[in-house]
């Protein structure tokens, strides 16, 4: 009997310390369709510029373009090489020997949605189309938890994730596509939003909402309702690659840094989020660059579209800038890896294989 008490006391206390360990209480996760690493960590590709997929290359190359690779990426995603190089982690520079990769052979989105927040490469997941998923996801088990419970959101361009985080089972809100929001007590502004998306031009599909649009009610929802975690999902750079618009695909990009950076800023200046928030940043696929019009394109039959990127800041991850690391990181890792910064243990109850947290994330080496 005195030998359970002591065992039992031994695990409270390892309890405690590993709760007083992780100061993380909420997740904010941006996810950028399709964007490759060589732009995070290279900026503007002069011979993409050169190229048949870029007009008006003259305000391409004075917006974006130097000689200088540390100052070209500056350029073009300021944020990433200012706050979060110099306070959290980027992880991905092959330049540099980080390798980071989606486990999954399929390299597009459905895929790579699937394996980012079930921590699990699905062989099964092998489709764009509207399958609902039946692998538990880290957002789903997060709404779960005591003080989560409707306090998970996402806000995504495309309609697809309704079925990929499974709405119907999750019971968490999912505001996807075109579909208009609804929430008791919503403000003004989000009503706005609705009404304003009804006559915002439909120009990447039927299914996909314009960016900005879903930046602004991500935006104004946590504003107005602290949710714990968030998940904002991006699609245009992704959608412009696949048109061969490199312009406009460079634009987009620098938008997107921006409006993490307004989100960066409203958490480290509000008290529900000031040092108790971590912020992770990633893709869901790489893209090919062999030959040079592969760019347009991912998948299973296209070389180093499994090769992707991510970086996380926040008050559980030492300042480590680039990771140079010479091991291999998989965006399976990331649903674990969130979970355990928040002090939660998502593979016990994901009834799924879900791969191991990136040890690096918190200590830094």
């Amino acid at each position: 009997m005195k030998k359970l008490i002591v065992i039992l006391l031994l695990a409270a206390s390892f309890s405690n310390l590993f709760a007083q360990q992780h100061k993380t209480q909420n997740v904010i996760i941006v996810t950028i369709d399709g964007l490759r690493w060589q732009e995070v960590f290279r900026g503007a590709d002069s011979a993409l510029i050169n190229s048949n997929d870029t007009q008006d290359k003259d305000v391409v190359r004075k917006n974006f373009w130097t000689a200088d690779v540390t100052e070209r990426r500056k350029k073009l995603m300021p944020f990433i090489w200012s706050a979060v190089v110099e306070q959290g982690q980027l992880y991905g520079n092959r330049d540099k020997g980080s390798k980071d990769e989606v486990a999954n052979p399929y390299h597009f989105s459905y895929p790579g949605y699937n394996e980012i927040f079930t921590g699990f490469a699905a062989p099964k997941m092998n489709t764009n189309e509207p399958v609902t998923n039946p692998n538990m996801n880290l957002l789903e088990f997060l709404n779960k938890q005591k003080g989560f419970e409707n306090k998970v959101a996402t806000f995504a361009s495309w309609e697809r994730f309704t079925q990929i985080l499974n709405a119907p089972r999750s019971g968490m809100l999912i505001n996807a596509g075109f579909m208009p929001l609804s929430v008791p007590g919503m403000n003004d502004r989000l009503q706005h939003l609705n009404e304003l998306q009804l006559e915002a031009p439909r120009y990447i599909s039927d299914s996909t909402r314009i960016d900005f649009l879903t930046f602004e009610f991500a935006k104004t929802y946590l504003k107005q309702f602290k949710p714990r975690a968030l998940y904002l999902s991006f699609d245009e750079p992704d959608d412009l690659a696949h048109a061969g618009n490199y312009k406009f695909y460079l634009d987009r990009v620098h938008q997107e840094d921006a409006f993490i950076r307004q989100l960066w800023n409203y958490i480290q200046t509000n008290p529900t989020y000031k040092d108790k928030t971590t912020l992770i940043l990633t893709c869901d696929h790489g893209r090919g660059d062999v030959p040079l019009t592969k760019w347009h394109d991912h998948g299973s039959d296209v070389a180093h579209s499994e090769q992707t990127w991510f970086a996380v800041i926040g008050p559980d991850s030492p300042a480590a800038g680039e990771m140079t690391l010479p091991v291999t990181t998989y965006h399976k890792q990331l649903a674990q890896t969130i979970a355990n910064l928040l002090g939660l243990d998502f593979k016990a109850a994901a009834g799924h294989q879900v791969g191991d947290p990136i040890k690096s994330v918190t200590t830094g080496k």
